[in-house]
């Protein structure tokens, strides 16, 4: 420690201290010139296609994806979505991992600054034998600096704001997963209630033809046969009935979990639309893949965590590279004792050390090959992620465009095996048809309504892995603009 009140020989030369300073502060910046990585855009990458092979929407339009819930024409989705999403433990661990992932970034951009800490003592006694008993108190700082003239925490930050931007992604397709899943139950449920709807109208219509052919048996006009048939018939779609009924109960009970929303409270805002599914608005889709795949929040988060292992091999690199650090002190303090007072200023700069790794048995060396074996694995990932994408989206397209070309010939053959079924119902009651042909005709048109409905569920569902599929309106400058504003205040 150095007096300020002491001779002038024992003067710090600050001048050449700060000159030294000024020049460790420039191979600082030389170091940095490597740069910090970027991020890969999908609409760069190998892999990803020029154009979509599967046809687009024809008339789909430019809507707004983020409100896309609020164009179907049935508003309890909307509300049972944003329901879902306030209860949802998914979100809520993304949540965490947003708030997490922002704490280690503020960590890791303050290993770039001083670091001070203040002390202060209170002693009584004797220093020493030609010193009198008395009071001695202090108070001062401590400051110590590292110099990143490496860039391994300048490595650290890089890596904590990519993992950061990362977890923000990762909370906007948390978001997106919900809303899907959630309408996905939904729909299931609407379709489940039309089936219902059709099975209970089955089960009647067997019902009274069993009871009709059981009249005409007694009278002998019908054989015991005809009289069995249609007594089986009949239990059958009663079966029928209870698995339909209990299927929408289950599907039900998933809503029931998914929203948080007591049962009986959801029956009721259910009601009012029962069996109906609900027909969202149509999705214009960008032409060029590129541009649709850098808004998929999954993609961000892929590329995201390559940044940050890009980052860690440099952090384990400069980890092999000389270490210096910069302490500094300053302390006033006061002494009473024997009748005598007196105080003063202690500082001083100092030391400038200098580490240099030499000898740790390969561990430096290893971490180095481990941030690149993870570097490579995150590479990968990514290259994964993006052909993934590129095949989901592929695929809702497909789905699209089979619902839509099929659709038009299930309508047509649901009307078709529907007003067969009620020409042969009208010749079995006139006697002019066997029970058999009236069954025969039951199945087709049974399944042909069957099937048209499970197409308008099929073709719902189509659209809602198309909206997922293309990141749910969610847009990767929400993330540049975060980043901007955080480098601003670490530097």
């Amino acid at each position: 420690m150095i007096a300020v009140d002491s001779s002038t020989s024992r003067r710090i030369h600050w001048n050449r201290l700060h000159g030294l300073a000024a020049s460790l502060a420039a191979l600082g910046l030389l170091a940095a010139c490597a740069g910090t990585p970027v991020a890969p855009q999908a609409s760069s990458s190998e892999g990803v296609p020029a154009q979509w092979q599967a046809p687009l929407p024809h008339q789909g339009q430019a809507a707004d994806l983020k409100r896309w819930w609020q164009q179907f024409d049935d508003p309890t989705l909307a509300q049972l979505i944003e329901a879902a999403q306030q209860v949802s433990p998914t979100l809520a661990s993304a949540r965490a991992r947003v708030e997490a992932a922002r704490a280690t970034r503020t960590a890791a951009g303050a290993a770039l600054a001083p670091e001070v800490n203040a002390n202060a003592s209170l002693v009584r006694g004797r220093t020493d034998l030609t010193t009198p008993l008395g009071n001695t108190a202090s108070a001062g700082l401590q400051a110590s600096w590292e110099l990143d003239v490496f860039g391994g925490a300048r490595a650290g930050r890089d890596a904590a704001q990519a993992r950061f931007e990362g977890a923000q992604a990762g909370w906007h397709d948390a978001r997106v997963s919900v809303a899907a899943e959630t309408a996905l139950s939904y729909v299931s449920l609407r379709a489940c209630e039309a089936l219902l709807d059709q099975t209970q109208t089955d089960a009647t219509s067997r019902a009274e033809t069993a009871r009709l052919t059981q009249l005409t048996a007694k009278a002998g006009f019908q054989a015991p046969a005809t009289e069995a048939l249609a007594r089986a018939s009949a239990a059958q779609a009663s079966a029928q009935l209870t698995a339909q009924r209990a299927q929408c109960d289950v599907n039900l009970k998933a809503l029931v979990a998914l929203t948080g929303i007591d049962e009986p409270a959801l029956r009721a805002q259910l009601a009012p639309r029962k069996a109906q599914l609900p027909q969202p608005a149509e999705i214009s889709v960008a032409a060029v893949p590129g541009e649709v795949l850098n808004q998929r929040p999954d993609l961000v988060i892929a590329s995201r965590d390559l940044v940050a292992a890009s980052a860690d091999v440099s952090q384990a690199r400069a980890q092999r590279l000389p270490h210096i650090s910069l302490n500094g002190s300053i302390t006033a303090g006061r002494f009473e004792g024997g009748g005598i007072s007196t105080n003063g200023t202690l500082w001083s700069v100092g030391p400038l050390s200098v580490s240099l790794p030499i000898f740790d048995a390969g561990r430096r060396a290893a971490n180095v090959d481990a941030a690149r074996a993870r570097y490579d694995e995150a590479a990968s990932a990514y290259r994964g992620k993006l052909r993934n994408a590129v095949r989901e989206v592929e695929e809702a397209l497909v789905q699209l465009q089979s619902t839509a070309t099929r659709n038009e010939d299930a309508r047509t053959a649901a009307e078709g095996f529907r007003a067969s079924y009620r020409a042969t119902e009208s010749r079995f009651r006139g006697g002019l048809a066997s029970l058999f042909e009236l069954e025969d005709s039951r199945r087709s048109a049974v399944q042909a309504e069957s099937q048209l409905i499970d197409l308008r569920r099929e073709r719902v569902a189509a659209w809602i892995a198309l909206y997922r599929a293309l990141g749910g309106g969610w847009s990767a400058g929400e993330l540049d603009t975060a980043a901007a504003t955080s480098t601003t205040q670490a530097q």
